[in-house]
């Protein structure tokens, strides 16, 4: 039944008048750097006037350039040069020289420090009696955790990591140390960036990487950075041995978006729906406001590069303190954090464990045996039986791959067989996902009345934004359906017209649920327009690049191309859904039907369903004597 032919009542006829005065919403910067209540995505409107992207959301027509000279060794040489690579990620030799700094430290400090940890540090080769000989990433392979004892069966402790959150005495690091440890006194009070907890993670890297500083020679220099956490002899040389592991600036160059050069950067920016120019102005806005305001201020304390020992007669120059240290350091925090007990955490040494589609878990927290009792901690478990020799691996998640690629640099064979076919053998893969963005529009004369819903009637932990981006399924088994949530913000962003009496402040407490089903015709006709254009849209960008990425025979050009095509089929599935949708909008139930039902006033009148006093009342058969 359409809504047009279903009249109201009296009590039903209300006049829409004049909204009432709405809530001021700030539209100024903040004097930090903040994220907003809601970590789907921050408004544009609240970039700093002089950042790089006020201009609004992001488009391929206005590019940002990344930083120049990040990695590559044009700017950051090492202080012993080391012969040219055959790979991305250096010579075998130089590998197993730093496998065998962390076994050291491991040997020395790893039982007192881990309490459990069966597992050595080893390189992790390609195989090359492996099938899968067109595999390029497993030339990304670097280093990884090796079985030091046989386990009969899966789910069986590995290795196990205490977390110590209230000192960060320990080797894990978390976000809450930064500000409430670290650097307490250093940053301002609410400091909250655009890159959110991977930035917290990064800035603390970046002071770990400080500590570690040594003279060009090799020995102990004057300490860089700020000395906390405070941790003992044992964590501090496990710490050191950690951070002279990790991959350098020219290696994550290869392994990792963020590090690309511009070029490949710009073809992942028209390949996928999951912006990474969104991601570096993130990276560049928090390290420009943080060099300008902290670390330029005393150079002494943050220095803009430190020598890192990698080796007994060894060093290498990094970058710490700076917009390219800062970029580095986040790259390094994407690939290697871990979200575990309500929190993204760095877990050294287990960090080492590459992923494995099948016969793994994830990393989880639980309790930890120690000389005190029992602390909370992180958990490497067997996904399978293994022997002595074996590789030890763990699931990364469960991501799309976009995802995988902009966090930790590949992506995976489960979601590979998505883009790729299913050339890669037998079942589904994983799900994955593109994305799309929307916005109440700043000319909707209810804008006003619409974000004081967003703000204060959605969601109290996260109320939302003016912009959100929300997720779209493809793979296996998908049906294209929208997020009910997406659907859900599209009919309050195109409430209007006969339909905006609902924005009274009579509604105020119902509205939001009110928008979880369709309103009107005209309403809904609208929300399902903005996701087919939004598909649309999405899906042309990825033409006009196709042909050039197809050709594109580099390993990041492949990259890429794995991606559009998992998002692709992702849009497609979802502009499928949504045109049924569309065709079948006068088969919904409205607002307006549902409001009769609930008041018994849906079906037509019947003498029976109106019984007075003693007798029916018949229309017309009253007999009064006016």
């Amino acid at each position: 039944m359409s809504s047009s032919s279903i009249g109201f009542g009296c009590a039903m006829a209300v006049s829409i008048v004049s909204s009432l005065a709405a809530l001021a919403h700030p539209t100024s910067c903040f004097s930090i750097p903040r994220r907003p209540s809601c970590d789907r995505r921050r408004p544009w409107q609240h970039r700093s006037s002089s950042s790089p992207s006020s201009s609004g959301p992001y488009t391929n027509s206005g590019r940002r350039r990344p930083l120049a000279a990040v990695g590559g060794g044009s700017t950051l040489a090492a202080t012993t040069a080391s012969p040219p690579p055959t790979s991305p990620l250096g010579d075998e030799k130089r590998l197993k020289r730093l496998a065998q700094i962390a076994n050291d430290a491991l040997d020395a400090h790893g039982s007192d420090v881990l309490r459990t940890f069966d597992a050595r540090v080893g390189v992790v080769a390609s195989n090359d009696n492996d099938d899968d000989d067109d595999d390029f990433q497993k030339g990304y392979l670097r280093l990884g955790l090796i079985a030091a004892e046989s386990f009969r069966k899966d789910d069986q402790l590995v290795a196990a990591l205490p977390y110590y959150d209230t000192d960060g005495s320990g080797l894990a690091l978390a976000p809450h140390l930064a500000t409430k440890v670290v650097y307490r006194d250093v940053l301002p009070e609410g400091y909250d960036g655009w890159t959110g907890d991977a930035g917290l993670l990064a800035m603390l890297l970046l002071n770990e990487m400080a500590r570690s500083n040594v003279d060009a020679a090799g020995g102990d220099a004057e300490p860089r950075g700020i000395d906390l956490p405070k941790r003992k002899d044992g964590p501090k040389a496990m710490m050191g041995a950690w951070v002279s592991t990790l991959p350098s600036p020219d290696e994550m160059a290869a392994m990792h978006p963020l590090m690309w050069g511009e070029d490949d950067q710009e073809t992942l920016q028209s390949s996928s729906t999951k912006k990474i120019y969104r991601l570096l102005d993130d990276v560049d806005d928090d390290s420009s406001w943080l060099d300008e305001r902290l670390w330029s201020e005393d150079r002494e304390r943050f220095p803009e590069t430190v020598r890192i020992r990698v080796g007994d007669d060894e060093v290498e120059e990094r970058p710490c303190f700076s917009p390219a240290g800062f970029r580095y350091a986040v790259s390094l925090v994407r690939s290697r954090s871990s979200f575990v007990d309500g929190s993204s955490r760095l877990l050294p040494y287990l960090d080492y464990a590459n992923h494995d589609d099948y016969d793994s878990y994830e990393l989880v927290g639980g309790g930890i045996g120690t000389l005190w009792g029992s602390a909370k901690g992180a958990l490497l478990k067997s996904g399978k039986a293994l022997n002595v020799g074996d590789e030890v691996r763990i699931s990364y998640g469960p991501k799309g791959p976009a995802d995988y690629l902009l966090d930790h640099g590949f992506v995976p064979p489960m979601c590979r067989m998505i883009s790729e076919g299913g050339r890669k053998g037998g079942g589904g893969g994983s799900a994955v996902a593109a994305e799309l963005s929307f916005e109440v529009s700043e000319a909707d004369r209810f804008r006003d009345d619409k974000l004081d819903v967003l703000e204060y009637e959605t969601y109290d932990l996260a109320p939302m934004e003016p912009l959100q981006t929300f997720d779209v399924a493809g793979g296996p088994g998908s049906t294209g359906e929208p997020d009910p949530a997406m659907m859900q913000f599209l009919r309050l962003a195109h409430l209007g017209g006969k339909d905006a009496f609902l924005l009274e402040s009579i509604f105020r407490k119902e509205i939001w649920g009110f928008m979880s089903e369709p309103v009107s015709e005209d309403n809904e006709r609208g929300a399902v327009g903005a996701v087919i254009e939004a598909c649309r849209s999405a899906l042309g960008e990825m033409d006009e690049v196709a042909a050039v990425v197809a050709l594109d025979a580099s390993e990041k050009g492949r990259l890429c191309s794995m991606v559009g095509q998992s998002e692709r089929d992702a849009l497609e599935r979802t502009l499928a859904y949504v045109r049924q949708e569309a065709e079948a909008l006068d088969l919904k139930e409205y607002y307006q039907v549902r409001r009769l039902k609930s008041l018994g006033l849906d079906s037509d009148w019947t003498p029976e369903d109106d019984v007075g006093f003693g007798g029916t009342r018949v229309p017309g058969g009253a007999d009064y004597d006016w």
